[in-house]
């Protein structure tokens, strides 16, 4: 039967198991919008194309299949680069379509006409231009197996206005499985013999991969082989923070004495990730370790330095074939000293209590004393988000120090129960809980955010109002960009520049969507406007009110004894 290739391209994301996508409409791809018109996949409409890409890689990163969000030419397109960067560093699966000028004006200089793959050729597994409907189908099966094979990424399909509406009889081809590469038996063999030789063998996981639970299978073995499992940054939903092998996370804000152990393992063993810049404090630690390097990608990117053994396999696949591995063996003649001493500083570390780290002096970060307020006590308030959502949460994090604690108190127990962009992309956290929201409605979902994170994106409220999320949103308000700031301190002593904002009453702003918000001003308030927040019928946000001069939690502040990493 004959259809626009436009329709195809929507009947065979319907083939590809495609529920969602993430769009702001455009006149340069206006048949896929008619095709998505009779479609029982669901049309996000979005407000921003940051905020469409953000989503899309937010169902991506926890679904594991491609996110795929819809922009339009030129503009559009531009918008939504910022999520192709981020997926392409944090290795998450999305296909970007962009609809594109009509064939004829080409390289006239026409209205938004722009190079797609100039643009996005960098920063993308493979760029596409659909220039025959008969192929419209094929290529989209193409994006939707590139972008989620080997090291999973973005693909870019753009969308020439006048093809979509030529006619094809092409049938919606079937979804072609990616390639799961599976260890052979020799080299978990040989694995087993590096790990029983090692005095201070760890694991460091991360990338995505980790959705079915394999993060708690791989920490089994590791407890029973007494091997210390720290994450990556960003990507610590891949374990459950529980038991004796649990040992943390590496990057930014992470207790010295967890960076300690890490630097003095003799083995490191990276499953679906990498030594990379953040994890080892900017190519610093861990490159004298003997090293493997596991993952579905056989050129290792965004790794750096030694690779002593290289096992390609998807972290799903290597964990399936771990079962095969006798963990006594793989312990050797180690004891769980080694295991159980970087448990217990990360435990340490993130132990509910008030937060200890001592604040800047009032009008050292540029604000004057005047202005500077005690405000809100973070490792209370993140304390007390950790007990009521139980490790089971969604959570979503923008950029900046405002994350920082929330990353130390707030426990992952479930996995895909993270998104943040490892690139360190501002604007994410409102999107991702918004799509977090849709996908797993049964799920609950949070946005932890400063105040500079929330207002790049904020505005993606508006769709989880119109599409029936609910996700709960947490503004850290210190009236700074504090991040820059820090820097600023460290560098610049007393010069601030750049970095002061003024801010509207966050609050006030998701009153008049409809939804419940709070400004919190003290600490001993905190926990009766959380709980009015969960208990809230639709979104809800909490504006946390902080003094400018108060930086993360200093991860020093652990004691001395702590950073012992003796076996």
């Amino acid at each position: 039967m004959a259809q626009s290739a436009g329709h195809l391209i929507v009947k065979t994301l319907e083939t590809h198991g495609v529920e969602r996508v993430y769009a702001v409409p455009g006149e340069s791809y206006l048949d896929v919008l008619d095709g998505l018109h009779d479609s029982p996949i669901e049309t996000i409409v979005c407000r921003h194309e940051g905020g469409a890409g953000f989503m899309a890689l937010a169902e991506g990163r926890l679904t594991g299949r491609p996110g795929v969000a819809m922009v339009t030419r030129g503009p559009g397109a531009a918008n939504a680069m910022i999520a192709v960067h981020t997926a392409w560093q944090d290795a998450t699966a999305l296909v970007l379509f962009v609809g594109l000028i009509p064939v004829a004006d080409r390289e006239r200089d026409a209205f938004q006409e722009f190079s797609l793959t100039g643009w996005f050729g960098s920063t993308a597994k493979r760029v596409l231009t659909i220039d025959d409907p008969d192929r419209a189908g094929e290529l989209v099966a193409e994006a939707m197996r590139v972008a989620a094979s080997g090291r999973p990424g973005p693909v870019v399909i753009g969308l020439p206005e006048d093809l979509l509406v030529r006619e094809t009889d092409a049938a919606a081809p079937a979804a072609i499985p990616p390639a799961r590469p599976q260890p052979a038996p020799a080299e978990l063999d040989a694995l087993a013999s590096r790990l029983a030789g090692a005095r201070r063998p760890a694991l460091v996981l991360g990338g995505d991969g980790w959705q079915g639970g394999e993060g708690r299978a791989l920490l089994a073995f590791a407890e029973a082989a007494g091997i210390p499992v720290f994450c990556d940054w960003r990507a610590y939903d891949a374990v459950p923070h529980a038991g004796a092998a649990w040992a943390g996370w590496l990057g930014y804000g992470r207790a010295d004495a967890v960076a300690a152990g890490y630097a003095a393992a003799d083995l490191i063993v990276f499953v679906g990730c990498g030594r990379a810049d953040v994890s080892s404090d900017g190519y610093t630690l861990g490159f004298d370790a003997e090293t493997v390097v596991v993952g579905p990608d056989p050129e290792a990117t965004m790794h750096a330095g030694r690779i002593d053994q290289q096992i390609l396999a998807t972290p799903a696949a290597f964990v399936a074939a771990l079962a095969d591995v006798d963990a006594a063996r793989a312990r050797g003649s180690r004891d769980d000293a080694w295991m159980r001493g970087r448990a217990e500083a990360q435990a340490r570390f993130a132990a509910h209590r008030p937060d200890a780290s001592v604040p800047g002096v009032p009008g050292s970060s540029g604000i004057p004393e005047d202005l500077a307020e005690p405000g809100v006590d973070l490792g209370i308030a993140f304390g007390l988000l950790d007990e009521r959502l139980a490790g089971e949460a969604v959570l979503a994090f923008g950029a900046g120090n405002a994350t920082i604690w929330a990353h130390r108190f707030v426990r992952h127990l479930a996995p895909a129960s993270l998104v943040g962009a490892r690139n360190g992309a501002m604007g994410l956290a409102v999107p991702a809980a918004v799509a977090a929201s849709l996908a797993f409605p049964e799920r609950r979902a949070v946005a932890v955010c400063g105040d500079g994170d929330f207002l790049m994106n904020g505005q993606e409220l508006a769709t989880a109002f119109a599409h029936g999320g609910a996700p709960l949103v947490i503004v850290v308000d210190n009236g700074v960009y504090g991040t820059i700031v820090q820097h600023q301190e460290r560098h610049y002593p007393g010069r601030p520049s750049g970095t002061r904002m003024a801010n509207p009453d966050f609050a006030g702003w998701m009153r008049s969507f409809g939804g419940h918000g709070e400004r919190v001003e003290r600490t001993e308030d905190v926990e009766a406007a959380l709980d009015r927040a969960l208990a809230a019928d639709g979104p809800a946000l909490l504006h946390l009110i902080i003094d400018a001069a108060v930086m993360p939690p200093a991860s020093s502040e652990i004691a001395a004894a702590d950073a012992g990493v003796s076996a």
